[in-house]
């Protein structure tokens, strides 16, 4: 294993270098990819040993494996937690939060505005067990506060949020779950490091979505839930992962492994990006209002500058205005994402390349239209993952594209 104080090395080398060493067997640098479902033992005795954790090994891929082991230790020094559990999915890691920690008859505050999916699953799956949700604007302290119940047990939210990109205090909601003995979680998937840190801020838990900017390159699917040993023991012991099969396969968790050597290098140019763009946009006169955390005009710009990093991400979303050459911004919407050449109209985030999308009837087409309406998402609204292209060229994309509206 690696000789590096890890308590004394900026975020860019633990990237690099966490969790991994040279192999044990032939020297290698990069981490084995342990392509196996099973794995041997020398005696019946061993393989109780390792059943019942009194010694250390692996059994079976879908319970743990060290490709993917790497990968969770990599995971938690990067978001500062204890410890971590990956998972197969982004929703994968939300649901093994979700079932982990809760049980019937138990109660959820959670952010009103959020991920299409997640939303899904608190509207529906949580409540057919025997689970209560109340939707809350997260911006909104007293809110949540007059929210909480005797049985709550969970409050949880994105921040940025997908994808109206509202920012919650995290430290404020922190103090409120400490206050009240409820566990606060936090959707960092927007916002990785370096831009944001809730643990460090006063979260008890963070997910991930891997597939975005973590892995960064658009070719794997993943999650991950992080924080105390105690929590991750929680969420592992209703063995979610293991036995629901939710666990993340060895190949993809080396391609994780691989595209988090670059990650701080590729998220510092989509933030980069992403305000040139943003500025550029603000001044359009089609454009009725860009959202974007790192813009002045941002209403919660004040919390954006208390805990974020001097980096506000790589997605911004923005509204057209209603009646460009008598068309509805809907309509004009339609024209301009038809018309772009470099950005891909498709959903995700965090690739390499630009993507841009409709969220009203592409992330956000499950969640019910007053619902969306409410929290901002109307049907003009566009949102944009800002890739790794040169910034100017996509300036110059959207400029061509305005025109032919």
């Amino acid at each position: 294993m690696s000789k590096i104080d890890y308590s004394n090395v900026h975020l860019s080398t633990k990237l690099i270098h966490a969790g991994q060493g040279a192999d044990p067997e032939t020297g290698a640098l990069s981490t084995p990819i342990y392509q196996t479902s099973t794995f041997c033992f020398e005696s019946i005795e061993h393989a109780i040993a390792v059943g019942n954790g009194t010694k250390a090994g692996y059994m079976y891929s879908r319970a743990m494996n060290p490709t993917t082991k790497t990968l969770e230790e990599k995971l938690a020094m990067m978001e500062g937690g204890e410890t971590a559990i990956c998972t197969s999915s982004g929703m994968g890691a939300i649901g093994s939060l979700l079932i982990g920690l809760l049980n019937t008859g138990d109660h959820i505050v959670c952010g009103n505005t959020i991920y299409g999916g997640t939303d899904y699953v608190m509207r529906e799956n949580m409540p057919a067990l025997g689970i209560e949700v109340t939707f809350v604007d997260t911006t909104n302290l007293a809110e949540i506060e007059s929210a909480i119940k005797e049985n709550t047990k969970l409050i949880y939210f994105e921040t940025p949020t997908n994808p109206t990109m509202a920012i919650t205090d995290i430290e404020a909601v922190g103090k409120i779950g400490k206050k009240y003995g409820i566990k606060v979680a936090v959707d960092n998937t927007f916002a990785p490091p370096p831009i944001q840190y809730p643990l460090k801020l006063g979260a008890d838990i963070v997910v991930h979505s891997v597939t975005k900017y973590i892995n960064g390159h658009g070719d794997v699917i993943g999650g991950v839930v992080i924080g105390k040993a105690e929590d991750i023991a929680a969420v592992k012991a209703r063995g979610v992962t293991k036995l629901c099969g939710t666990p993340q396969s060895p190949f993809n968790s080396y391609l994780v492994l691989r595209g988090m050597k670059t990650m701080y290098l590729r998220v510092k140019q989509h933030c980069e990006n992403a305000m040139k763009v943003a500025e550029y946009l603000e001044k359009h006169p089609y454009v009725k209002k860009v959202f974007y955390p790192g813009l002045k005009s941002h209403p919660q710009h004040d919390i954006v500058m208390k805990q974020m990093q001097g980096l506000y991400t790589g997605i911004l979303s923005f509204e057209l205005k209603e009646g460009i050459n008598g068309l509805s911004s809907f309509e004009a919407g339609k024209k301009l994402l038809n018309s772009l050449t470099i950005p891909a109209i498709a959903v995700s985030l965090g690739d390499p390349d630009t993507l841009i999308e409709h969220p009203a009837s592409m992330t956000h087409d499950n969640v019910p239209k007053e619902a969306r309406e409410a929290i901002g998402i109307t049907d003009g609204l566009i949102r944009l993952s800002v890739g790794l292209e040169f910034a100017e060229d996509l300036i110059v994309d959207f400029e061509n594209a305005f025109k032919k509206i």
